[in-house]
């Protein structure tokens, strides 16, 4: 009885061991764990998106690539999926007029992005949430998601857009410092993000170096045109990025995570995306037979 006791403690700790070790970030895997590590995560996959720009005088090139890369990681100690390595490609134009900002064309980008969808599915998933830390994708990512529609695809894209939440929206306007109005691009949050994650990173003591006002350089109304961001911040800077505090930045990431889990934890037990997928593209295919 002792030794049948003694035998179940040990496949039941040797099995704990495995699962802690089993790492979320696919560069890390050995190969020879990757089809555990598919079948763990549900065959869910996070893409996490950022980009390559200048952030303001005082916060790093790879803000938004830092941002959602630590996001991930924080949210898959909690919940376990598979982690895509650093996606930065991206939607940028915008800032090509500084340096170190990583612009490829549109039609690279969109190739490319359904290209490591595809082959993230070829690698034995057949969910992918896109998580995206850069303000100048969402267009670009509304239009690639209903585009995926165009043709049979064996896997379904998610993209995370958490819907807003009252209570914290509340406490968060208490808690901020600056304009909300102005809060954007290396402003008091995005800064506060980043002191939390990477506080080596930040140069917090060059955050009023430039200014983060809008220029109002366009004088338009109903009107858009491309170079309506340039024309308000020159300096690719938008807020006050000096009134940022690592408390508030905590604050923050704690929220960020903590929903981020819920929506991941969603996709994983989600049966219908791709049964309602499938019968579409199916009466597609049967459309004129």
């Amino acid at each position: 009885m002792k030794t049948c006791i003694l035998l179940l403690f040990t496949i039941l700790f040797t099995s704990y061991t495995f699962a802690q070790e089993v790492p979320a970030r696919w560069d890390e895997l050995v190969a020879g764990d990757f089809p555990k590590a598919v079948e763990k995560s549900h065959k869910t996959c996070i893409l996490p998106i950022g980009i390559l720009e200048k952030h303001g005088p005082h916060s790093p090139i790879g803000t938004d690539l830092i941002h959602v890369r630590e996001w991930a990681a924080h949210a898959v100690k909690e919940e376990y999926a598979v982690v895509f390595p650093d996606y930065f490609y991206g939607q940028i134009n915008e800032a090509r007029h500084q340096p170190g900002t990583f612009a490829l064309p549109s039609k690279v980008i969109w190739d490319l992005l359904e290209a490591t969808c595809d082959e993230i599915a070829r690698n034995g998933f057949d969910k992918i949430i896109i998580l995206n830390g850069h303000g100048g994708n969402p267009e670009f990512l509304h239009f690639f998601m209903q585009s995926l529609l165009n043709k049979r695809h064996n896997y379904a894209v998610y993209l995370y857009e958490p819907e807003r939440d009252t209570v914290y929206a509340k406490e968060y306007v208490k808690r901020h410092k600056s304009a909300l109005a102005t809060d954007e691009h290396a402003g008091e949050s995005e800064t506060a993000t980043l002191l939390y994650y990477r506080p080596d990173l930040m140069r917090m003591d060059r955050a009023t170096d430039q200014s983060g006002a809008n220029q109002a350089r366009l004088p338009l109304s109903d009107l858009y045109t491309p170079i309506w961001w340039y024309a308000a911040y020159p300096n690719h800077y938008a807020g006050e990025g000096a009134k940022a505090t690592t408390g508030f930045g905590k604050f923050i990431t704690d929220h960020e995570i903590a929903s981020f889990v819920k929506a991941l934890k969603e996709v994983k037990a989600d049966t219908k995306t791709l049964t309602l997928q499938n019968e579409f593209y199916d009466r597609v295919d049967n459309l004129n037979k």
